[in-house]
């Protein structure tokens, strides 16, 4: 009896699709393989939302895999994949050559068919991370992380004069200490460390045991690739502790976590709360790698198809109908929220000045969880949305 009560309350459909997992991450970590020589295998991604600077309010990152060594490019919005690609030749094509691979997100340049058949004529791998799990290509993420921080450090009295840093911030991470690569950056790729201003000045202060290391080219790269193996060794040992192993059989039935509803607005945030934390179930089709899974969606479904293991969960009990709606997303991969039309309007006080407010009807959202927003905030956030 407690068995058979314990199967019917797992078996729950309603609970599989509505409760969170109290789980260890799942999915051990799988590192992408060291490559063998500089700038053959890169990774590349976009830093946006930018103040504009000399008209500039993008900055593409382009990292190499072994030396870690990056570019950070300004462009401008809107950009093209004839910009991008242009941007990649004048600024890494000319210095390092054509990559064997290149790892980014689903960006609409990177996933775009002209930048697809571009890099096939070329025979260029291309390797995308799968849906929701940005980690795939965290190196790059990183390496944001780090250009974002020095930005703002430099440039918080004045947004606006970030374009001015910005090859000083290229120079302070290129010659920074890696702690996976003993060295830094710059000094991994080119074999010596890198001529700093003070060093010109006072040449005494020049360290004679740095000018001789890693001489030779050839142990140069070898003593890089030794030690990224042992840092990958130690990053997966350390994750894998905090992870649990996850597997599912080609023909199984999984259901399928999505991304959140990203609302600017706060006041949306209690009733996304109550949304389902899973839908499907949906038919595992493929198994990509060692912890990605293609699965068969509804047919006219944006979703790419791919996702990485922590993005499902098994369907436990009887066979269960596959579900025929899935959210519509926009091109990062976001469920669309947007203002379909106004049921109300109203004003009310707030410091002493009377504010416009409007009910608003949102896409994909009943009219019971419509929302009052400030009629300003949604003219300045949803400029193509006219009542």
């Amino acid at each position: 009896m407690k068995q058979e009560v314990k199967e019917f309350v797992q078996e729950c459909v309603v609970c599989q699709i509505n409760k969170a997992e109290h789980i260890p991450y799942p999915g051990l970590l799988q590192p992408l393989p060291v490559p063998d020589m500089a700038w053959t295998h890169i990774s590349m991604d976009f830093v946006e939302g930018l103040p504009k600077s000399h008209g500039k309010d993008v900055i593409l990152v382009v990292v190499d895999r072994l030396t870690k060594f990056a570019h950070f490019i300004a462009l401008s919005h809107p950009f093209t994949v004839q910009d991008v690609v242009t941007l990649f030749i004048d600024n890494v094509y000319k210095l390092h050559g054509l990559p064997t691979m290149i790892v980014t997100d689903r960006d609409r340049i990177f996933t775009s068919n002209m930048w697809q058949e571009l890099f096939k004529a070329l025979s260029v791998t291309l390797r995308f991370s799968s849906a929701y799990h940005p980690e795939t290509d965290g190196q790059t993420e990183r390496v944001n992380q780090c250009l974002e921080n020095y930005l703002r450090c430099m440039a918080f009295a004045s947004p606006r004069k970030w374009y001015h840093w910005l090859s000083l911030a290229k120079w302070w991470y290129n010659t920074s200490y890696h702690t996976s690569l003993n060295m830094t950056h710059f000094q991994a790729l080119y074999g010596f460390p890198p001529l700093m201003v003070a060093e010109v000045v006072l040449p005494d202060c020049l360290d004679d045991n740095a000018k001789e290391i890693l001489r030779n080219r050839h142990l140069a790269a070898q003593v890089i690739k030794d030690n990224l193996q042992k840092a990958r060794a130690r990053i997966k040992n350390q994750a894998d502790r905090h992870r649990t192993e996850r597997e599912f059989a080609v023909g199984d039935m999984v259901y399928l976590k999505v991304q959140p509803y990203r609302h600017t607005s706060l006041s949306m945030h209690n009733s996304i709360k109550l949304h389902s934390k899973f839908y499907g179930p949906f038919r595992v089709m493929e198994r990509i790698g060692k912890v990605a899974y293609k699965l068969l969606l509804p047919e006219g479904c944006q979703f790419h198809p791919v996702f990485h293991v922590s993005q499902l969960k098994r369907h436990l009990g009887p066979q269960a109908v596959t579900t025929s709606e899935l959210p519509l997303i926009d091109e990062k991969g976001n469920i669309k929220v947007a203002p379909v039309s106004i049921l109300e309007r109203g004003v009310i006080p707030r410091n002493n000045e009377p504010v416009v407010q409007w009910l608003i009807q949102w896409m994909n959202l009943p009219e019971s969880e419509a929302t009052w927003e400030d009629a300003e905030f949604i003219r300045v956030v949803f400029p193509g949305f006219h009542p």
